[in-house]
């Protein structure tokens, strides 16, 4: 059913958008999409800023990128993480704004659940090692893989339903990163390493954020360009289109 009074005018099969709802409905949505590419720019600087102050005291070859949060420029790990939280929801709100997703969708919840993870990734730090296993360290390690399969699965699948190849690319390119780490698990005991020794660990954890950031930017970039569509697209987990 749609509500005339509110969202415009009914049409056999589906929803249609007044003329006006989609005049307002576009420059909202290239807003959204600016907020979350400023978002996804000042991740890439806070980040990249800590790589030169920690220099001294985190390897980014072996050490992971929360390992920056534990020292004395933490707070920069948490405005890079947070401002990459709020641009990655920016630009699927941007995307909701263009009509060619259903708002609720399992795409869009899974979506929405990496974005969530983003947020416990600052709220629960990472172990201490040099003090001991703890229940905030665990919690962020099942953020971060939240993070790094839900949002990067869902980039996947939202461009394959919106036809854009650099976004369907990138979204395949991060799970790829993550799919070889965690062939660090099995292969740990056939080479008599723990898992996080059998590759450079930090390395690739710096390349798959990169490529992760990068397809959410892409993302954002594709919702930009979009005009407003009459009638809302089905964005499914399957990747269906369905007017």
């Amino acid at each position: 059913m749609c509500d005339v009074g509110v969202h415009g005018n009914c049409f056999p099969g589906g929803w249609r958008s007044s003329g006006v709802d989609l005049a307002t409905r576009a420059p909202a949505g290239r807003l959204l999409t600016g907020i979350g590419l400023a978002g996804a720019a000042v991740a890439v600087a806070a980040i990249g800023a800590l790589h030169l102050l920690s220099a001294a005291t985190v390897d980014p070859v072996r050490r992971t990128i929360s390992e920056y949060a534990l020292g004395a420029h933490g707070w920069l790990f948490d405005v890079g993480v947070l401002a990459l939280a709020v641009g990655a929801a920016a630009v699927l709100i941007g995307l909701l704004r263009t009509g060619r997703v259903r708002p609720f969708s399992p795409v869009t919840v899974l979506y929405g659940a990496g974005v969530v993870g983003l947020v416990l990734v600052v709220a629960f730090e990472k172990t201490n090692w040099a003090i001991g296993p703890s229940l905030s360290g665990t919690i962020h390690r099942w953020s971060s893989l939240l993070v790094f399969v839900a949002l990067p699965l869902a980039v996947l699948l939202l461009g394959r339903t919106l036809r854009a190849p650099w976004v369907t690319a990138l979204g395949a390119a991060t799970l790829a990163w993550m799919a070889a780490i965690l062939a660090g698990i099995p292969l740990g005991p056939v080479l008599g390493l723990p898992w996080w020794q059998v590759w450079p660990l930090g390395l690739m954890e710096r390349g798959l954020a990169l490529t992760l950031v990068a397809a959410v930017v892409a993302l954002g970039v594709w919702t930009a360009r979009q005009r407003p569509a009459a009638a809302p697209i089905t964005a499914s987990i399957t990747g269906t289109i369905a007017a």
